[in-house]
């Protein structure tokens, strides 16, 4: 396994954060940690990056711990973004590269091509105060991955920024993955990890409730749920007979069905008081699933487990 936390912890003033968390997180996927503010997902990242000491536990890389050599084949870009703004672009890649072990010519070499891939080129021998803060985000994240590490971790990477931009940083992400990079990342935008994620954790409470390929994942919450597009006031069709809950989005609405549900007969009662222009039977999305288990009590959930000897 290429990354290893072993029974992990962490307690501030009595209160813990991370509770005797494990996570096996393998080479070459986009590995996502998903939960609530608060969750434990930060703790766990700079715990993983050893910036805090976990209490107890263990966290490997190739099975080896985590030591100097680790910190400059791992790339890490914190929720808490900070650049020196009196320096050039320029300047302050050159300079990052060099703290991780990256001679100044080999970064010179590179340095224009991710530029240009983020469209900063134009503003290479200009100060960081005078980009707008999307731009500096995404010159945080091309300083994070510049000196070509094998394992990168991005806290909330997707935070802030717009739409365009934010495909832009997924693309990337993609092709670091195709390149054999292992991405480890953070986020509470479940519409994002589950675009980009292999596999995933959710932690809740500081425990972990959920983990696995995103698939598995999917296929463990069962196919009771449909998306419905209609045309007109969908409010009616929450208290149908077989809808267990309906939630709302922009575009279409997703509804969780009873077991046996009739999903001929709550079609036909749509279609009797509006246009329906889609209706399908889907897997749960990421987003609902979510949902649902952030109410859970970690605690009684491994109670449960350990009752049905898992």
């Amino acid at each position: 396994m290429f990354l290893k936390l072993d029974r992990i912890r962490k307690e501030y003033d009595g209160k813990v954060a991370v509770d005797d968390l494990s996570l096996e997180v393998p080479r070459g996927v986009i590995y996502g940690i998903i939960g609530p503010n608060g969750a434990g997902k930060t703790t766990t990242i700079r715990m993983i990056m050893n910036i805090t000491i976990p209490d107890s536990g263990s966290i490997t890389m190739d099975g080896a711990p985590t030591g100097t050599a680790f910190r400059n084949n791992v790339g890490y870009l914190p929720e808490e973004r900070g650049l020196y703004k009196k320096m050039t672009l320029k300047e302050i890649m050159v300079y990052l590269a060099e703290l991780k072990g990256q001679p100044s010519p080999k970064t010179l070499e590179t340095l224009d091509h991710w530029l240009e891939r983020v469209d900063l080129i134009e503003y290479k021998d200009k100060k960081v105060e005078e980009l707008s803060k999307g731009m500096q985000q995404k010159l945080q994240f091309v300083t994070t991955i510049l000196h070509d590490p094998a394992l990168i971790i991005l806290d909330e990477i997707f935070s802030g920024l717009d739409p365009l931009n934010m495909e832009l940083i997924k693309g990337i992400i993609l092709d670091l993955k195709r390149a054999g990079k292992t991405i480890l990342f953070s986020t509470h935008v479940m519409e994002q990890a589950e675009k980009l994620c292999d596999n995933l954790c959710m932690i809740s409470r500081g425990k972990k409730v959920i983990d696995g390929r995103l698939t598995d994942v999917k296929s463990q919450f069962g196919k009771n749920s449909a998306q419905i597009e209609i045309e007109g006031d969908g409010a009616f069709i929450a208290s149908l007979p077989g809808v267990k809950k309906m939630t709302e989005f922009n575009n279409y609405i997703e509804l969780h069905l009873q077991d046996g549900a009739d999903t001929n007969a709550i079609l036909r009662s749509v279609t009797d008081r509006v246009t329906v222009r889609r209706f399908d039977i889907v897997e749960p999305s990421l987003y609902d699933i979510f949902i649902d288990m952030a109410k859970v009590d970690p605690a009684e959930l491994e109670q449960q487990k350990e009752g049905a000897g898992v």
